[in-house]
């Protein structure tokens, strides 16, 4: 169990804790949230040892095995699956001595070596490590490179592989999804469930510590608060105690008319059937969550756009890629006014790709781009950040562009950003990377952008930003294209989705949870063949039936017919659950072709809207479920065949 009593901590004059009061159970899966700067990663560092209490206690039981990602980017020569495996020193310690074991040909130390391997889980280590890596995106031809060949963002990742390879107790993540897609925050967070030991996580993203977690500990005015359930169940709790003060529960009232607003106008653009229900579940949520940031100091609108009456941006016939790198054939994509669009797919399939062809960055390779009349597009990557004027002020960014704007005006816009005084004068060189987005956030909304294309938006905003850039966004009257990782961004503002895979972009017909069985069944499909390529040598090679004995035929007879007995029943079963998993297809859609009528969302029919969903929720539900015994089946098919 971790205590901390009376804790003080302080950086320089700055008091982060005061008389801070935490207890940690073992198992428990702890989020710690709050603003940037109130002490969060300075908490982990006095977990670690790091740093000492300026007053106060701390315990933390001398036996557990601590595993924190580490921030810096590492600069070794040393392959992605060596550095991984660095995170396990035992396993790696016993691996030298059998090294040494074997030159001095000392066979009674080498036995004892390898009984310690054994107990230490480290035959598999390998295994293990190149599992981690592939979870987080890195692909089989990646995991022997040196670490100092890739970037920042993918060093950053190997982290946190290292960090998850090390066998602990209690294991601390500071954002560990700040770098990662979809694909490898959907993995880490099913890792993380099944994690045993004591997790504590700093993270802004919301989908994921509502997954992870069972307590929140959100440290607002130099205290440690703390609640029991996810964030989801924070956000409920806190909305209602800040109600309790009179100033906030009238500006909730005024939160709640806005995002009722929002939900209106959402759930008559709902243009697909399977998009329809789900946003507006996730819209009603906003609205009742909307309370609980009420006193966040980001608000800030799109101001309306100057209108297109035509498309937007059309790409037709192109194959898009880098240099002489085709990544994507033969693309048809549109882009009307109004339109909001989130692009899925595997990393490395082509979503960043698409996006900066659609800006003009990148040429086609072959094919057609034309960009319609008044088009103005604000474009957010995280290479935005590197081409801000470090020597410059926020002030400054926003007076370039619009110099003849009073002092007032940009500093009341600033100010939605939380650049407030002296803040909005400093030059950005040593501002936080949150801090910085929040800088090249300010500078495209001042724009006035008809199409935005945001690439990871919400990388190193704090989940107030993150809250307020949804608003904004919900409001935003241009036309949308997004990339995140973000799953409450993109339920929340998207109206429908397109996949970008093997090469192509088709709209996807469904919505998050459904791209998240894809996911798995493409990840299963694209690790049959790796399975096969290691197998096969293990697999003993038959001889020619020719030169067989009587005896052997007459065996190969008996468990070819073995084989057969046992795969009549699963073959039956299979097609059973094909027919059934068809009739349930036919009733998701006839359930879907109502809820695409507009009329059911009415509040005369709210019964029958809830009985559909419930019908939906049912079939979507059983369709998954014999999905997955469907796939077993024919594992074990291929295996007996």
């Amino acid at each position: 169990m971790i205590t901390l009593s009376n804790v003080e901590l302080r950086r320089g004059i700055k008091v982060l804790l005061e008389d801070a009061e935490l207890v940690v159970h073992p198992g428990q899966h702890i989020g710690i949230i709050g603003g940037n700067g109130t002490g969060k990663s300075s908490l982990f560092k006095l977990l670690l040892g790091q740093i000492a209490p300026d007053a106060g206690d701390l315990f933390i039981p001398s036996t557990w095995r601590i595993a924190h990602m580490v921030q810096e980017l590492a600069n070794s020569e040393h392959s992605a699956v060596d550095y991984v495996l660095d995170g396990d020193p035992q396993v790696r310690a016993i691996e030298k001595a059998i090294e040494q074991a074997t030159k001095d040909e000392d066979n009674d130390r080498l036995a004892l070596e390898y009984e310690k391997l054994d107990a230490a889980n480290g035959f598999d280590a390998h295994y293990r490590a190149e599992q981690l890596l592939h979870g987080l995106g890195f692909t089989q031809s990646e995991v022997n490179r040196p670490v100092n060949s890739f970037s920042g963002g993918w060093r950053i990742r190997l982290n946190l592989a290292q960090a998850l390879m090390s066998p602990s107790d209690l294991m601390l993540l500071d954002e560990p999804t700040n770098h990662l897609d979809l694909d490898a925050t959907l993995w880490l967070e099913q890792w993380l469930k099944n994690y045993s030991g004591t997790l504590l996580i700093i993270s802004h993203d919301r989908d994921f510590i509502d997954n992870v977690v069972e307590r929140i500990v959100h440290i607002e005015q130099q205290k440690t608060n703390c609640y029991k359930g996810n964030y989801s169940t924070f956000e409920r709790v806190r909305g209602e105690r800040l109600a309790l003060q009179q100033a906030s529960y009238e500006k909730q009232q005024k939160r709640r008319k806005e995002v009722e607003g929002f939900i209106a106008r959402f759930r008559a653009k709902a243009s697909k059937a399977k998009q329809a229900q789900s946003r507006v579940k996730e819209l009603q949520r906003m609205e009742d969550v909307a309370p609980a940031h009420v006193d966040s100091p980001f608000y800030f609108n799109f101001p309306i756009p100057k209108k297109a009456h035509s498309a937007l941006v059309n790409i037709s016939q192109a194959d898009l890629g880098y240099g002489d790198k085709k990544i994507l054939n033969q693309v048809n994509f549109d882009l009307q006014p109004g339109t909001r669009i989130g692009l899925l797919g595997p990393n490395g399939a082509g979503k960043s790709t698409l996006i900066g062809s659609l800006t003009g960055d990148l040429d086609l390779l072959d094919g057609k781009r034309v960009y319609g009349e008044n088009i103005k597009v604000g474009y957010f990557a995280q290479h935005q950040l590197e081409v801000l004027d470090l020597q410059a002020s926020a002030f400054l960014h926003i007076q370039r562009i619009s110099p003849k704007s009073t002092e007032q005006e940009i500093r009341n816009f600033l100010g939605g950003f939380d650049f407030h005084g002296d803040k909005a004068l400093e030059p950005i060189k040593d501002f936080s990377g949150g801090e910085k987005a929040r800088v090249a956030l300010a500078i495209i909304v001042w724009h006035k952008p008809n199409l935005l294309l945001l690439d990871e938006p919400t990388n190193h905003l704090d989940l107030e930003m993150r809250h307020a850039l949804t608003l904004a966004l919900q409001g935003y009257e241009g036309a949308l294209v997004v990339i995140s990782h973000d799953r409450h961004l993109l339920r929340n503002t998207v109206d429908e989705f397109y996949l970008v895979a093997n090469g192509s972009v088709d709209e996807f017909d469904g919505d998050l949870n459904d791209y998240q069985q894809w996911l798995k069944n493409y990840n299963r499909m694209a690790d049959a063949p790796q399975q096969a390529v290691i197998e096969e040598p293990s697999k003993p090679i038959s001889e020619p039936t020719e030169t067989l004995s009587s005896a052997e035929k007459k065996l190969q007879r008996q468990q070819s017919a073995e084989a057969r007995k046992k795969l009549s029943p699963l073959t039956k079963k299979s097609k059973n659950l094909e027919n059934e998993i068809e009739k349930l297809q036919k009733q998701l859609a006839e359930v879907e072709v109502l809820l695409a009528d507009v009329e059911i969302y009415s509040d005369s029919k709210k019964a029958q809207l809830k009985e559909q969903l419930d019908i939906q929720a049912r079939a979507k539900k059983s369709i998954a479920e014999k999905e997955e015994i469907w796939f077993d089946i024919q594992q074990e098919i291929e295996q007996l065949s």
